[in-house]
């Protein structure tokens, strides 16, 4: 076996090629976008790149590709929360052999020990937690949502016989649309909007640039006080936006302001893998064109619950309840697009948020572990702390 750095078109080919011939068979996968996953590697698309770095290889046996994986530092993030400088793996993929997983594996340790690492997470993103985070362990028979991982069972063992560790998981809750909420959510709703200084409103497109100047100021607010998130820069959400403006259906965000202030966002898209599995991983002219005619004719019949937020002094106040309720009349009677909701991400640490969901309603579907080894295999192992 061979691991060979990623350093030609070639190579980036390859990287790109092996997930299409390992999961051929498997009737949940969906293929990412090509450009969505080489995207990642570069700083043109990627301005993670303005503080950290990355690499990545691919593994050979003989004139076949049998393993990928990439290793990365996020200067932001590396030594925030956490108790020693850690960095990042992910973007692995491998058969099912666990010499050719540890090789890969190995690689990232000893790239990321020169970097002065003491741990690596994975499989997680060179980026933030939205997508491309965390190694699928519950869910194998249900479709990925866009830029989520998708991986093989057998990645847990090779993960955790290597010496991971579960540091954290993402839960994910899928919900009927229409379905009735708890009583408790309701009333939080009912004392909230008793506030004439509480005000609510869905995201306007004629207004664009003041929505989104809101969610960086809610964001970075209620966000960056969790362990390993930074806050959000205005070339960040450059990109972000850019992704999402096709896409954006502005009747399932929602903002709630005090006193005209921006305080909490709960964002919802369509979730566009619905769609995005009718092209391949090709989003070439053909490409585009299925891609529209999908969207014509609103073949996707699924919301993604893609963030929720509410600043630190206002939390505690209801104001998640009135948020979701004023979100609810719009889905549930004004608007009745999407069937089915899939609320993605929600970290088992912050237990007021699973609340929250739980009284959403829906039931855990996905599970999607952050997995973390200590270079020091002697320093006793912790998990994230809970929060809330």
């Amino acid at each position: 076996m061979r691991l060979i750095e990623v350093k030609t078109k070639e190579d980036a080919k390859q990287f790109i090629r092996l997930h299409t011939e390992l999961y051929k068979n498997e009737k949940a996968w969906i293929r990412p976008l090509d450009k969505d996953i080489e995207g990642v590697f570069h700083p043109k698309t990627n301005k993670t790149f303005n503080h950290g770095e990355c690499i990545r290889w691919i593994l050979k046996k003989g004139d076949k590709t049998i393993g990928r994986v990439a290793a990365f530092v996020n200067h932001k993030t590396a030594e925030k929360d956490n108790e020693q400088p850690t960095g990042g793996m992910g973007f692995f993929e491998c058969i099912d052999d666990q010499e050719a997983a540890n090789m890969l594996m190995d690689a990232c340790k000893d790239w990321l020990e020169e970097k002065g690492m003491d741990a690596m997470d994975g499989p997680i993103n060179f980026g933030d937690r939205d997508k491309w985070w965390g190694l699928l362990t519950e869910g194998y028979d249900l479709e990925p949502i866009y830029q989520c991982n998708y991986h093989f069972p057998y990645y847990k063992t090779l993960f955790e016989n290597y010496g991971f560790q579960v540091y954290f998981s993402h839960l994910t809750f899928i919900r009927n649309t229409f379905d009735p909420f708890h009583p408790r959510i309701m009333k939080k709703s009912e004392i909230l909007h008793q506030d004439p200084d509480y005000s609510f409103e869905h995201f306007k497109l004629n207004n664009f640039e003041k929505y989104t100047q809101d969610i960086i100021k809610i964001y970075n607010k209620a966000w960056v006080n969790h362990n390993g998130v930074a806050e959000i820069s205005d070339a960040q959400v450059e990109v972000i936006v850019k992704q999402l403006k096709p896409i954006i259906d502005e009747k399932i965000i929602w903002l709630a302001y005090y006193k005209n202030e921006p305080v909490a966002f709960y964002i919802n898209i369509p979730e566009v893998n619905q769609i995005f599995k009718y092209v391949n991983g090709k989003l070439d002219t053909l490409g585009k064109m299925k891609f529209l005619w999908h969207k014509w004719r609103k073949t996707n019949k699924k919301m993604l619950g893609l963030v929720f937020g509410v600043v630190p002094e206002h939390q505690g106040k209801g104001l998640d309840g009135a948020l979701i309720m004023a979100t609810a009349q719009m889905v549930q009677k004004d608007y009745k697009r999407y069937p089915t909701l899939e609320i993605n991400g929600i970290g088992d640490f912050n237990r007021k948020m699973i609340i929250v969901v739980k009284q959403v309603g829906g039931e855990i579907k996905k599970v999607h572990g952050t997995y973390r080894y200590l270079f020091d295999r002697d320093k006793p192992f912790e998990k994230m702390k809970y929060i809330g």
